[in-house]
């Protein structure tokens, strides 16, 4: 393998995990609003504000009532 292969197929994995490193997950996102607004980990209106966060967020990426997916055509 050249260098120049190499170089090229180095760049690339760095790029991608960089690029999936910051995808975060609805529950860090939803501890990161809580915190943002001054609530501290484990006290009881942190724990209020999580579930309800999550739960906001977990409708936001859910298909709506009666929506089913349909299968892909490709």
């Amino acid at each position: 393998m050249n260098s120049t292969k190499l170089r090229l197929s180095l760049s690339l994995t760095a790029f991608l995990v960089l690029s999936l490193s910051g995808c975060g997950s609805i529950e860090s996102a939803a501890q990161e609003d809580c915190t943002s607004i001054g609530w501290r980990i484990g006290s009881k209106g942190y724990e209020d504000c999580y579930r309800a966060r999550l739960y906001e967020r977990k409708l936001d990426y859910s298909n709506p009532p009666g929506d089913r997916p349909s299968p892909s055509m490709i």
